[in-house]
């Protein structure tokens, strides 16, 4: 009897046979049902295929009107959404909120701006290189993060904006059977414009329950001279109040980096690996633009950070003044917590409003 589910896939397992079916969602299919992909007569490429007709790229992507919140995907389970890609403008990628909902969930697990769910937050398209999150050129968002769902998976965009926004999007997942010890995928955003002095950015609050964080990104705006990452990210597991369990030893070094990041001498070296990456930096231009900012990933795949209770994460923003002392930053910082974890999930912080959101 065939046990394997088809999910846990490597190199390893790619030879193994399971039950598992594989469907798709997208302008094209919006159901995903088998054998009904290509049949659209209206969308936004009916126009280019007048000649040619039925089954020739006749709807692939949607024009998402302003003010609405338009339904992507809404799958039946058991399975795990295994590849998301999508691309938009880029006025679109803090405009459009990204919802994930799971099984009955009146409350989403993922809430989080377009761009920034996909490391790219300033609305200036970096590319990534990373294993579960990638964005080829020119603004081709990838997720492999595998979410599993038992009941119903309900992906959902939201326009903020004043204007229609064109997405296109394709939602790959299997339908199988999803292990008892499967816990669900959580993803949200938050930030700090500016961040009030001598005060931490918090990352992450409020979890209860078992699971483990998974992943971090940062879109961080640095309103000073100087070097601004002496910071230390800080974990607070399962009870923990005054002080963290795991402590970091400075902004660089949670992201793999060392020594201000600066390489060669005099200039900030952009890296983009597997698991963690700098791979964003937008420089003043000597006329309009102000301020350094950055793009920084880690995810803790290989090294998750485990909770049995609840979870808090926060990260200092520290540069240097005189004397050798610490600055406490005032700076402009956004960040997306990935995890998993058993449901229910505590809601979500509310999410400001369009003008919170921009990017300036």
């Amino acid at each position: 009897m065939n046990t394997f589910h088809g999910l846990d896939l490597g190199l390893g397992s790619l030879t193994r046979i399971s039950n598992a079916v594989t469907r798709s969602i997208s302008a094209e299919n919006p159901t995903g049902e088998k054998g009904k992909g290509g049949m659209a007569t209206e969308g936004t490429g009916a126009s280019c295929a007048r000649e040619l007709g039925q089954g020739w790229k006749v709807s692939p992507s949607v024009d998402v009107p302003p003010g609405t919140v338009f339904t992507l995907a809404d799958i039946q389970g058991p399975g795990a959404i295994q590849h998301i890609w999508m691309t938009c403008h880029p006025k679109g990628w803090r405009n459009l909120i990204l919802r994930m909902h799971w099984d009955d969930e009146a409350l989403p697990s993922v809430e989080v701006p377009l761009g920034d769910f996909f490391c790219n937050g300033w609305c200036e398209r970096s590319n990534v290189n990373s294993l579960p999150v990638a964005v080829n050129p020119a603004g081709g968002f990838n997720s492999f993060w595998v979410m599993p769902f038992r009941q119903k998976a309900r992906i959902s965009v939201e326009n903020r904006s004043l204007e229609a926004i064109t997405l296109f999007y394709q939602f790959t997942y299997t339908l199988t059977e999803i292990e008892e010890d499967a816990a669900y995928f959580h993803a949200q955003w938050r930030r700090s414009n500016p961040l009030p002095y001598q005060t931490v950015h918090t990352i992450l609050d409020g979890v209860s329950g078992a699971g483990h964080y998974v992943g971090t990104y940062l879109a961080w705006q640095v309103n000073n001279t100087g070097w601004w990452g002496e910071g230390e990210i800080k974990f607070y597991l399962d009870g923990d109040v005054e002080f963290p369990t795991i402590c970091g030893t400075g902004t660089e070094d949670y992201f793999g980096g060392a020594w201000n990041f600066e390489h060669p001498t005099g200039q900030y070296g952009i890296y983009s690996t597997p698991f963690l990456g700098m791979h964003q930096v937008i420089k003043p231009d000597g006329l309009y633009r102000s301020q350094m900012r950055f793009g920084m990933y880690r995810w803790h795949i290989l090294d998750p950070i485990r909770f049995q209770q609840d979870l808090k994460v926060t990260i200092q923003a520290l540069g240097w003044r005189s004397e050798g002392r610490y600055l406490p930053l005032q700076d402009d910082i956004a960040s997306v917590a990935f995890w998993y974890q058993t449901e229910p999930h505590q809601p979500h912080p509310v999410l400001p409003g369009k003008d919170k959101l921009e990017v300036i």
